[in-house]
């Protein structure tokens, strides 16, 4: 049996291991900001109270975190390290050449490392090592990002995207529709790039960093 206590520290490290804040975690979930905030962690009788269901597969839905890795943050025991998890390492500047991945977007072939990270239980996730500063400030040479081709994407994802010419690029997925695709960039020196539909070879969805 899960405590209260349990539920919502797995909750706060979902939300901490995928780049938000409590309320910013709630916020892209679709519920109100103020939903995981502290004082709405008690009634005001002081009674616990419990987040829905429904909120606990918004929060994976919207954090793109899995069940298995939220039943792992809640059964593992307090101040524990967390599991490692071994995943195919490539840097990013060899990701655009061909051979590295299928038409999907998933890795395939030789060439790859191995790298162990913690807490990512999707068994379809890759690793990717930051070259160049064009990802600055919110990426530097040498961080590790971690990838998952399966995971759901919505406006606002840091995504990382091969073009059709072997481009391969990290950005924030500003929008899409059938047949454009609109891009971000981390660095405000940089314009929001837009690419025809057609020009992307696969999208996929960042879901951690070793910042």
């Amino acid at each position: 049996m899960f405590t209260h206590k349990q539920v919502w520290g797995a909750i706060d490290t979902i939300a901490d291991r995928y780049g938000f804040s409590a309320s910013g975690l709630a916020k892209k979930a679709g519920l109100d900001p103020t939903s995981f905030n502290p004082s709405k962690r008690l009634g005001p009788d002081g009674r616990p109270r419990w987040p829905t269901m429904e909120s606990v597969n918004r929060v994976l839905d919207a954090s793109g975190a899995s069940i298995e890795e939220f039943l792992d943050l809640l059964t593992s025991r307090k101040g524990a390290a967390p599991r490692l998890k071994q995943i195919p390492l490539l840097g990013l500047a060899k990701a655009g050449k061909g051979g590295f991945f299928d038409d999907s977007g998933f890795p395939a072939g030789n060439g790859w490392e191995e790298i162990e990270v913690p807490g990512v239980t999707d068994a379809a996730a890759y690793a990717l090592e930051i070259t160049g500063d064009s990802m600055q400030p919110v990426y530097r040479e040498g961080d590790i990002i971690v990838v998952s081709p399966s995971a759901t994407i919505r406006k606002g994802d840091r995504v990382v995207v091969r073009t059709s010419d072997g481009q391969v690029m990290a950005k924030i997925m500003q929008r899409q529709t059938a047949r454009t695709l609109e891009l971000a960039s981390f660095n405000k020196d940089h314009d929001t790039k837009t690419l025809d539909m057609k020009e992307v070879d696969w999208m996929a969805r960042i879901i951690w960093a070793s910042q």
